[in-house]
């Protein structure tokens, strides 16, 4: 370790150059991860936030955008209630509409149409919740856009007036598009397309866009038997965030940027250490001539590697983070989490050690004679 330690002293401007490399890697994860958590956020933190362990689908319907294309019923919902292990069920309405304020204001929203008094509805942080048909309580992040208690949302093409009675304590959004709950019955008659006036079909009123089940105690209830008695198609939680739209390909776009950057991170520190042991092989062979032995010699080069892996993995991680704070609030999708960066780092320090091992390695092959001049 002394003659490591040494080295490092000895060759610090190669080292530090080499430790500003994985230092802007890491500023480049601790980016990534933050993007990727926004996107999830973004995405699906309506599902997250719902009180549910299960939604069940309509049987066969498409992965992609399922929310959007299922439609199950009153008695599948009952069905799921009947079962011994589901505490509640309840219908939940989902669909995506063009809006105006009263004053003109053009915006989104994802129509969560819902019991009012049930457990999916969530408590209101400012104002009250759903008691009245035309009611909406909405996403906070929707006062940014200029939204307000006692505004009217008309919806496009319908005409249909909803009053805002209530903010959420947090931001939700679904398909990156802010959240409104409102009661189920007026989504019903909203997925249906009755205009203002018009008179709502009576199946309308029975069906809605999934089941939302609630197990026993918080526990999973029994999917193939639930799904057997009812006929649909259920998913726990977790699975159901690829049922958003986009949500799949977001995901597989970020995780393959982030295995390329692993990989770069772990070719980079072995390119560096390769390098760096074919400069040092005379002192190597010194060494062996001297009765080094392979261990202690691979040990040496190992420990070089993880002072200049975990300190400038360190400074990278400080300096993501001080990047990344000034990103969280700033209209982007980006969410700071502890265990995704964490993971990143460790995974970092990992593959840079494989890649330092696979160029430390040639050591072993260092030939003592060569520092006598067998070579020259």
């Amino acid at each position: 370790m002394f003659l490591a330690l040494r080295e490092l002293w000895f060759a610090r401007t190669r080292f530090l150059l080499m430790g500003a490399v994985v230092a802007l890697i890491s500023v480049l994860m601790v980016i990534l991860s933050g993007l990727s958590s926004g996107l999830v956020g973004d995405g699906v933190s309506a599902l997250q936030r719902t009180p549910v362990q299960v939604f069940a689908f309509e049987q066969g319907t498409k992965t992609d955008s399922a929310f959007s294309r299922s439609v199950v019923t009153e008695q599948q919902a009952q069905q799921w209630r009947d079962r011994p292990d589901v505490e509640d069920a309840a219908l939940l309405g989902n669909s995506m509409v063009n809006a105006r304020t009263g004053s003109s204001t053009p915006i989104d929203l994802t129509l969560f149409g819902i019991e009012p008094g049930s457990f999916l509805e969530p408590d209101a942080a400012e104002g009250e919740g759903l008691t009245s048909d035309t009611d909406i309580v909405v996403s906070a992040a929707l006062r940014d856009q200029g939204v307000s208690l006692g505004d009217t949302i008309i919806l496009d093409r319908l005409g249909t007036e909803l009053h805002v009675v209530g903010f959420t304590g947090d931001d939700r959004t679904f398909g990156h598009v802010d959240v409104a709950y409102l009661p189920l019955r007026t989504w019903q008659e909203v997925h249906a397309g009755t205009k203002f006036g018009e008179t709502t079909p009576a199946s309308a009123y029975s069906e809605a866009s999934v089941v939302a089940i609630r197990g026993m105690d918080g526990a999973v209830p029994d999917i193939a038997a639930g799904d057997a008695a009812a006929g649909t198609s259920a998913k726990l939680l977790d699975d159901s965030f690829d049922s958003s739209p986009g949500f799949s390909a977001e995901m597989m776009t970020m995780s393959m940027i982030k295995t390329f950057l692993y990989a770069i991170a772990a070719l980079v520190v072995g390119a560096f250490f390769s390098i760096w042991t074919v400069q040092r092989t005379r002192e190597l062979a010194v060494l062996r001539a001297m009765g080094a032995s392979t261990g202690f010699l691979l040990r040496d080069g190992l420990i070089q590697a993880i002072v200049v892996l975990a300190g400038s993995i360190a400074v990278g991680v400080g300096l993501g983070l001080g990047l990344g704070s000034g990103l969280e609030g700033s209209g982007m999708p980006f969410a700071l989490e502890s265990g995704p960066i964490a993971s990143g780092a460790v995974l970092l320090v990992v593959l840079g050690l494989v890649g330092a091992a696979v160029a430390i390695v040639r050591v072993t092959r260092v030939n003592p004679l060569t520092a006598l001049g067998e070579n020259r």
